[in-house]
């Protein structure tokens, strides 16, 4: 054969190949005749929230090898779930890269992103390609009030964390002089506005309220200011990363105020990173304390048992807002996105964290909020609203 018919034999293989691509965003068949169903993940995985947006992919990773255990069966296939994980960096502009990269992976729904600030951005590119989304943790009223069908989440949102925190600082903690700082995030100057609006509502005071950055790490000429103003609490609307160095410098001048945080502050790193300077503090998670949801010891155990670390915050939610995701895809019996889209808002089901079920705009029906305090070293539930009371502070 002549170099010139080689050419052109190598030419016309490459042309029948590319005809059997399949360029859908929808499932492809494995070798093996599975139905290859892709989830998409996006949270931070490096920078200082990367401990918790490893956490995310962690609770997502063990929900889609159970799923893959059980040999679930989707259109007459057995089913096989791959994770396609992403890095935002906690980056608004970077979280649409990101969407727009998963979008172009074909993926058949997403689990994510971690902060609000991120999904948020990337909600209306997977609203533009029909893409489910299914966020964990984004507490923002804006992420479901958009009027995007593709977007859900399967955690309480920031009017009702805001709501109990409020009334907790000023019912329970008597905090009638009350200081706020958010990192001016979607994430914690939404929760802030909310805890503001539920102090003075609740006959409580807001004497100052100040502004940072989710980078910041100096607080010092902040809490001076603060400190001569003799507030009874200071609440700080941002995340750990933040909230350790904060909390260190508000006890190093000497102030005595109590400090109280969103979920973003609900972590093992803040008690380890602060150290005595944290203990009595104050943060919230909405939904009951893991100990009391369905299935969260035993969630609890296999997760520590698999990746030899406890959960950082939303791990549960992953795994749940996975769950809900297979579940309608087995009610449509199809993984094609506009065809199970319709299902996500009918699942009612039974989770880690709660039973689950979505009201009109994709939030969780009936959330509940848990306030937590550091007690020698540990996080300790002191009281569920919206719930059974777990303890008394």
């Amino acid at each position: 054969m002549s170099n010139r018919s080689l050419l052109l034999f190598a030419l016309f293989s490459l042309a029948l190949a590319g005809c059997g691509k399949n360029e859908s965003n929808q499932s492809s068949a494995g070798s093996s005749g599975e139905l290859i169903i892709k989830i998409g993940a996006a949270a931070p995985l490096t920078g200082p929230q990367a401990h918790v947006g490893k956490d995310n992919e962690n609770g997502t990773r063990m929900a889609i090898d159970d799923a893959n255990a059980k040999g679930i069966m989707i259109g007459g296939k057995k089913a096989r779930f791959e994770l396609i994980s992403e890095d935002d960096q906690t980056d608004p502009k970077t979280a649409t890269i990101v969407a727009q990269k998963l979008v172009d992976a074909q993926v058949n729904g997403v689990i994510g992103h971690m902060n609000s600030g991120t999904s948020i951005p990337a909600s209306s590119i997977y609203f533009k390609n029909g893409i489910p989304q299914i966020s964990p943790s984004a507490t923002a009223i804006k992420f479901t009030a958009q009027g995007y069908k593709t977007a859900f989440r399967v955690m309480t949102n920031d009017a009702q964390q805001g709501k109990a925190l409020g009334e907790f600082a000023i019912k329970v903690l008597a905090g009638k002089k009350v200081a706020v700082i958010d990192d001016r995030t979607a994430y914690g100057q939404g929760l802030a506005d909310e805890f503001v609006k539920a102090v003075e509502a609740n006959g409580g005071q807001v004497i100052t309220r100040e502004y940072t950055t989710d980078r910041a790490v100096d607080f010092t000429a902040v809490l001076t200011s603060i400190k001569g103003k003799q507030p009874d609490l200071l609440f700080f609307g941002g995340m750990d990363p933040q909230g350790v160095p904060m909390v260190k410098q508000l006890r190093a001048l000497g102030m005595k105020t109590q400090f109280m945080m969103g979920d973003g502050g609900y972590t093992p790193k803040l008690i380890e990173l602060a150290g005595d300077a944290v203990e009595g503090t104050y943060a919230s998670l909405p939904g009951v304390p893991l100990d009391n949801m369905p299935n969260g010891r035993d969630f609890s155990t296999r997760y520590e048992a698999r990746f030899h670390q406890p959960i950082q915050l939303y791990a549960p939610y992953c795994y749940d807002a996975v769950n809900v995701m297979i579940a309608a895809m087995q009610k449509a019996d199809s993984a094609e996105p506009a065809k199970y889209l319709a299902e996500i808002g009918k699942v009612e089901l039974e989770g880690v964290t709660a039973k689950i079920a979505f009201d009109e705009k994709g939030d969780i029906k009936g959330g509940a909020v848990t306030i937590y305090q550091v007690r020698k070293g540990q996080w300790a539930a002191v009281q569920t609203m919206g719930g059974a009371l777990a303890a008394k502070p």
